[in-house]
């Protein structure tokens, strides 16, 4: 029990990290921060995400690439480009490295206000570190598995983030529901978010990328959202200028208002 407890717990603390920091923060600026609270939230997310962490810079500037070149040959994860979910992860994982190590000429667009931490970020992504996570991960099944099948979760929790990615680029671009028409594939996932803490609301999100709230419809709650005003309120982010929305503007044809 203990193990499956521990699953679902980290399936949603690495889930915070990558749409709060990594996503809405790093990729599209939806609010600002210090660079103090920057840097304590690097380390919630190399906690939180373990073996699976990506570097929240590489990681903006894969996701605006998504948004510029969705469903083309450009884009660094897209159904329409690979012929299964696990070749399209691999693509992702390629591209990624590649920008980890420089051999990527990036656009200048891509690189605008980007969080930098660079010794922490080639620290997380090195051998030693995920060896280190995996090994932590191993020794916690070890002590508290009850039952042989519950190692079946220790793959997921090795590679969170994939999963977390797979969920939202494959299935997301390939089936649901749409509230805008937009000129690519993204769709919403999940009526109501219980899963992805308002990721799943994809084609919301392609039309208005830096919104605080990924749902527009009454029934889509994005936990996210009260979070995000809690932090405001606190005064532990900025909100950037929101981007207007209404249910009236369901069914409007046109591309992301802006990308970033």
């Amino acid at each position: 029990m203990s193990v499956v407890v521990f699953f679902i717990v980290f399936w949603y603390v690495s889930l915070f990290s990558q749409t709060f920091f990594q996503h809405r923060y790093a990729a599209h600026g939806a609010f600002t921060m210090s660079k103090g609270w920057e840097r304590f939230f690097f380390m919630v997310a190399y906690i939180t995400q373990g073996s699976s962490y990506m570097s929240p810079r590489v990681y903006a500037i894969m996701h605006r690439m998504h948004h510029a070149f969705t469903d083309t040959e450009l884009d660094p994860h897209s159904p329409s480009y690979s012929p299964n979910m696990l070749a399209m992860m691999w693509r992702t994982r390629t591209i990624y490295k590649d920008l980890l190590d420089g051999k990527t000429e990036v656009e200048p667009r891509f690189l605008k206000n980007l969080p930098e931490w660079d010794k922490l970020d080639r620290f997380a992504n090195s051998t030693l570190s995920r060896a280190i996570w995996v090994l932590l991960y191993v020794a916690f099944f070890v002590k508290y598995a009850t039952a042989p099948w519950q190692y079946l979760l220790l793959l997921p929790i090795v590679a969170i983030g994939a999963f977390h990615g797979a969920v939202v680029n494959w299935f997301a671009h390939k089936y649901g529901y749409i509230n805008y028409k937009l000129k690519n594939t993204s769709m919403n996932l999940l009526v109501v978010d219980f899963l992805m803490l308002g990721e799943s609301y994809h084609n919301n999100h392609h039309k208005f990328p830096s919104a605080i709230n990924f749902g527009r419809r009454w029934h889509e709650i994005d936990p996210m959202y009260p979070l995000i005003l809690l932090f405001a309120r606190l005064n532990i982010i900025q909100l950037s200028k929101q981007p207007k929305a209404t249910i009236a503007e369901v069914g409007e044809t046109g591309e992301p208002d802006q990308l970033f």
